[in-house]
Order: C-alpha cells, then structure tokens, then sequence
C-alpha cells in the first residue's frame, strides 16, 4: 500500500494510505453485483405486474436513474463510502484528509464517464497507477483521492528510525526523555522540517538541549536528527 504525506494548513503531517489498487477493484465489483442485483429484481417485478404497454419511460427511469446515481448519491450522504468501498473499508476524502464537499463528489461522479464507462476502467487504471496518489482523473480534477482506513503503523509513525551499522553516539543525556517524550520531539520536527518551519525547529532544539543541559555547538536540525539517533542507539543497546 502506498501513502503519501501532505500538510494542513496548521503545518501537522498527515500521512495518507491511499487505497490499493485490488481493493478498489474488489469495491467496485462488490458495487456491480449490488447493481446487477438491483437492476434483476426491478425487471423481475415488472414482469410480474400487469403495466400499460406505454409504461416504457416508468420502467427505464426506475431502472436506470438509481443505478448511474448509485455512486454520487453513497458517497454524498454516506461520508465518502459506496457499499463497495465500506466492505473494503476505502473511503474518498479530499487531499488535505478532509471530507469532500457536494461540488467535489459531484465532479468525481461526472468524469466516471471518461474514466471508467467509455474507456472500460483503462484510463482510470493508468491514472492511479501512474499519479502517486491514488487518483483517477475524477480525482485529480475533483482534489480527492481514495484511501484506506485500515490502520497501517509504519516506522515513520514510531519513535524508530534506522541506525546505520558503525553509528556513534554523541549525546548519552537523551536518555532523560521517555519514549512518549521523544515521539513527541520526532513528530514536531519531522512535521517542521517538512513544511519548512525554520523557527519551529530552533524553539524544539532549544527546548530539548535546556532538558538535556548541554550546549549545542551544532545546527538545529542537524542537533535534533542526532537526539534522535542517539536516543534509539541507547534505548536499544541498553
């Protein structure tokens, strides 16, 4: 499963796990066959029912109107989710991880057109396979993507982080924090230094060379990357 991380506007990281590509397959089977199933039981009453030989636009609206709304209609009033994509626990959101407004499901649903019925799912296919997001061109035009909601925890979501073999030390008083403690400080400056947060980065090595009492005679980012270092070289040699 692929993720890839953006930025609020309140410069947290937020890593998304966009959605793999056999799950939305599977998704949209699970959608099809709900369809199919709809579109079998509609034709089997009206079968069964006596209707006036002019009732042809009846049975094509009641047949046709649900199933090419199906989509827009789940995914508005059900937060993202079609049945498919609930059973494979997938979820559209928009880039930011925020939940997608009428305009951005409406526009997503009107290029299901190119994307999936008039090129039979091959420009979709591609686009998500290509893009690094997970995005169709629905998505790319619409800002959304779909992702998955089962928990993946990845090194970058621990206080881990590799050690190089030969790694020296340099600052044994890292050991003054707790695990909770340095996952904070990771996450702080991992979340600056992505967004460029210059001034975060000098308030949380200040802060972490006052707890440590040591004088720091090198640059901020260079001085955190190495309490971090250090503190995974002694906690896991101790």
């Amino acid at each position: 499963m692929d993720n890839f991380q953006i930025e609020t506007a309140q410069n947290v990281n937020i890593v998304q796990n966009v959605a793999g590509l056999g799950d939305r397959i599977l998704a949209y089977l699970i959608d099809f066959l709900i369809l199919a199933a709809y579109v079998f039981a509609v034709v089997v009453i009206f079968m069964a029912i006596d209707l006036p030989s002019d009732s042809e636009f009846l049975i094509y609206i009641t047949i046709s109107l649900p199933v090419v709304t199906y989509h827009l209609l789940w995914e508005t009033f059900w937060d993202g989710r079609s049945p498919g994509k609930r059973a494979m626990n997938l979820k559209v959101v928009k880039l930011d991880g925020s939940k997608p407004s009428f305009s951005n499901y409406l526009l997503r649903w009107l290029l299901r057109v190119i994307d999936l019925t008039s090129t039979g799912g091959s420009l979709a296919l591609v686009s998500i396979l290509f893009n690094g997001k997970g995005q169709r061109v629905g998505d790319i035009a619409a800002g959304t993507t779909v992702i998955s909601e089962n928990a993946v925890v990845g090194l970058a979501q621990t206080v881990l982080v590799d050690i190089p073999e030969g790694y020296v030390p340099m600052y044994p008083q890292v050991t003054v924090f707790t695990d909770h403690e340095m996952q904070t400080i990771k996450n702080l400056f991992q979340s600056a230094r992505y967004g460029g947060n210059h001034h975060v980065i000098l308030k949380l090595s200040n802060r972490v060379s006052k707890v440590m009492e040591i004088t720091v005679e090198e640059t901020p980012i260079k001085f955190l990357d190495k309490v971090i270092k250090d503190y995974n070289y002694y906690t896991q040699n101790m």
